[in-house]
């Protein structure tokens, strides 16, 4: 950017080439345009709208279950904030012609207690969740451990136990269920006052 004070010129306005000029303050600005405009449709720039859409969308697909589950988020962060700030870019894969989520590494919950190992296996009446807790864990009376299923179809199976047993298992009732129709199934700890979680822990379903 240059200025032009040369009484000659006077008053300057408009863009010419690669130019464009204006009045400030008394004094004649000239701007170089740039030279090569901004593309907002780039290929990376595509792929990065579209994961930010799919984690919004994993966002809204869990209702308002997520809202509770983020308790040690910083103060200027919305549940939606953390939730999108955990799993983009982590969760989302970017190897195909488009972006995908990946739900064994979707967090649902993230806090700091320590998380619950967990095996699943699918039956007649539903999904078998058989838990855990890790060894340094400290399970209290109080504490939740919560099991969830997000199925292809939308719905959303819930199940948790209100006592604070460091191992036991947990059902998902869904007759006739399939392992090809979960997106994905996650366990973790919860404080009874909601207060803290545990990671949420991806659980495979066979």
């Amino acid at each position: 950017m240059s200025k032009s004070q040369n009484p000659m010129t006077g008053h300057m306005s408009g863009s010419m080439a690669n130019f464009a000029t204006y009045k400030r303050f008394g004094e004649n600005i000239i701007r170089s345009k740039a030279f090569e405009p901004k593309d907002a449709n780039t290929v990376s720039q595509k792929a990065h709208r579209a994961s930010f859409k799919l984690i919004i969308n994993a966002y809204e697909s869990f209702g308002s279950f997520t809202d509770t589950t983020f308790p040690k988020r910083a103060e200027n962060l919305s549940p939606f904030n953390a939730f999108v700030a955990t799993n983009l870019p982590e969760a989302i894969d970017k190897t195909g012609q488009t972006p995908a989520i990946v739900y064994s590494k979707l967090k649902i919950s993230v806090g700091t207690l320590k998380p619950s190992i967990a095996t699943g296996t699918i039956g007649v009446g539903g999904i078998t969740l058989n838990y855990k807790a890790s060894v340094d864990i400290r399970v209290t009376e109080t504490d939740k451990v919560v099991a969830i299923a997000k199925l292809k179809s939308g719905e959303l199976l819930l199940q948790q136990k209100e006592n604070g047993k460091v191992s036991g298992s947990l059902m998902l009732a869904y007759d006739g269920i399939t392992a090809e129709e979960v997106d994905g199934c996650y366990l973790f700890v919860q404080k009874a006052d909601g207060s803290n979680v545990s990671n949420s822990t991806y659980v495979s379903v066979i």
